[in-house]
């Protein structure tokens, strides 16, 4: 560690304080503008589509997949690549089969929609169990950024995992939806050049796209410990989580003003995630021929130190920090929002006003983020490799009984409101049961036979006909039969009651009518409150970065130093300022 503190320098830290300023400063800018709480949660259904997209797409990305991804890319090589690229089919099948029912649905938080198609016993059940499950997955991701900060410029743990929960918090509780697509959008960008930096230097320092491509595990695609069976069970809970449990980017599509906004959010995603992977992960390959033998979880930030000039180690450090914050303030958001909903109007204040609402939503993002940020101080021990089963264990067992219901409820008017219960409560019990007997119940340390198969919880997988699966997907697979099973055939034996099926015929209409022909799509004229258009801000918010870049030069020694900083810092000044200059005045309400 302490060679890496001598490589951090004056720069950096400037870069990151920077950073951290404007990150705030959106926040701050937004904050005024946040009067109801469909302007808070669902940014009064005005975002536009290319800044909801980039924002859908950064919130599935994370500094969890530059710290862990890249640790399974520099065990495996390509397989991470694989691991990720799971979310196209996803994306794809989220957008062709549910970005217009999502938008049409006319929601403002990701469960209210249960209430509507099934009831509101439902909507309660999953929001006290979504809620639980995204604070555990945030609280990873808040260990990854901890980690980079800590291993790359090398301040303490603990410090760094604190620092980076509390600006994220603070911008999300101040601007809402607003501020977290903006700062998505502005993150993006800031990663997409640390990223182009990086690619050629770890090339380059490895021998060569030759020498790179000559290693094995560059072409090995799958390999024994995640095979072909692994990722198609995974293609398949990743559809399912992406269309249905994955809150904040639900949130994407109904955030715009209509559904061909939402189709376009969704096909821009789908583009980034085909291109991005290979772009973030071959750097992490390419260490095995020059970083050998250090920690798998810590090769990116250990890469970034190693090859990285002054200044743009700081600038890769704000894209780690900018992944993760676009992630968690999109999550915040969207657990406050079923908070806010579904536990303070729906229990305790049915009649509460849109500014007490606004304010109770505040205090929820308050809440969630301090949460989370406690659960991650208990994961500090945990490996690249092992928070990354942690994860996928973890939806593994929550994904399938919300999933299946909100996506039946959607295509399928025949599903009843008893056997969405039931199938909720028997998934989730199955779940629970699975994984409670196999990690806590069966000796640890050895093998053991059970039904028929052999578990092994060393590698956490099971042993079944000869094949070999890892334990995270069998529980999904349990979890998805025994939800899908009970669900239609509770609804074939129990028909749905005059008071269900008009719930459900109603839900069915909206879903059938296009934005802008009920009467509550419409907006009245002077309602609308004229602010400074996204593209304005977004460029203004570049411009400052590539101002940053310019004024951390007298600090900067060496020619390659001095050059990138250079390039990057003008070529962003020059974007920012077209961006701004050429943004006009819009009405968002």
């Amino acid at each position: 560690m302490d060679a890496i503190q001598g490589h951090v320098q004056t720069p950096d830290h400037i870069m990151l304080i920077g950073y951290f300023i404007l990150m705030l400063g959106i926040g701050i800018y937004f904050y005024r503008y946040m009067h109801g709480m469909k302007d808070y949660f669902s940014g009064g259904n005005t975002i536009p589509w290319w800044l909801s997209g980039t924002s859908f797409y950064m919130t599935s990305f994370s500094a969890f997949a530059f710290v862990f991804y890249s640790a399974l890319a520099y065990q495996y090589g390509w397989v991470a690549v694989t691991l990720y690229w799971v979310t196209v089919p996803a994306t794809i099948f989220s957008v062709v089969f549910f970005a217009k029912r999502w938008r049409r649905a006319r929601i403002d938080s990701p469960v209210e929609y249960l209430e509507t198609r099934y009831s509101p016993l439902l909507r309660q059940l999953v929001a006290w169990q979504g809620v639980p499950v995204i604070l555990i997955d945030d609280s990873l991701k808040l260990v990854a950024i901890g980690t980079f900060l800590s291993a790359g410029l090398g301040l303490p743990l603990a410090y760094s995992m604190f620092g980076a929960g509390v600006i994220m918090l603070a911008y999300t509780f101040m601007g809402g939806l607003w501020a977290v697509a903006v700062t998505d959008f502005v993150q993006f960008v800031v990663m997409a050049v640390a990223i182009f930096v990086l690619l050629p230097l770890a090339i380059s320092k490895a021998g060569g796209w030759d020498v790179l491509v000559r290693t094995e595990s560059f072409h090995q695609i799958v390999n024994e410990e995640y095979n072909w069976i692994y990722v198609g069970l995974l293609v398949v809970l990743y559809c399912l989580a992406w269309s249905s449990v994955k809150w904040p980017l639900i949130q994407r599509y109904y955030c715009v003003r209509d559904e061909k906004e939402a189709l376009k959010t969704g096909w821009c995603v789908v583009v980034l995630n085909i291109i991005t992977p290979p772009l973030m992960f071959i750097p992490a390959m390419a260490a095995t021929h020059f970083l050998p033998d250090i920690a798998p979880k810590e090769v990116y930030p250990r890469l970034c130190a190693f090859l990285l000039p002054a200044g743009m180690l700081g600038l890769m450090a704000a894209a780690m920090f900018s992944a993760t914050m676009s992630t968690l303030s999109g999550d915040y958001n969207a657990c406050a929002s079923v908070l806010t909903n579904d536990v303070y109007r729906r229990l305790i204040r049915p009649n509460a006003s849109q500014k007490e609402l606004v304010f109770v939503g505040r205090i929820m993002t308050l809440l969630v983020g301090i949460v989370a940020l406690g659960v991650a101080f208990i994961m500090l021990r945990g490996t690249g490799e092992g928070l990354f089963r942690t994860m996928v264990t973890l939806f593994g067992i929550a994904t399938a009984p919300v999933a299946v219901p909100m996506i039946l409820g959607l295509l399928s008017k025949r599903v009843t409101n008893l056997g969405a219960i039931a199938g909720f409560v028997c998934g989730f019990g199955v779940g629970l049961y699975l994984f409670l007997r196999f990690y806590f119940w069966l000796p640890k340390g050895q093998e053991t036979p059970i039904w028929g198969m052999i578990w092994n919880p060393d590698k956490d997988e099971l042993l079944i006909a000869g094949l070999r699966l890892k334990m995270e997907v069998v529980l999904f697979a349990c979890n998805a039969l025994v939800t899908f099973v009970v669900m239609m055939v509770v609804s074939m034996l129990k028909p749905m009651s005059a008071e269900d099926r008009a719930r459900v015929e109603s839900f069915r209409k909206r879903l059938e009518t296009p934005i802008g022909e009920l009467e509550e799509d419409q907006i009245k004229v002077g309602e609308g409150r004229e602010i400074l258009s996204p593209f304005f801000v977004v460029g203004i918010c570049i411009l400052l970065i590539g101002l940053m870049l310019l004024g951390i030069l007298p600090w900067i020694t060496g020619a390659m130093s001095i050059g990138l900083n250079l390039f990057f810092g003008l070529t962003l000044f020059i974007i920012g300022g077209l961006m701004s200059w050429k943004s006009g005045r819009v009405r968002i309400g």
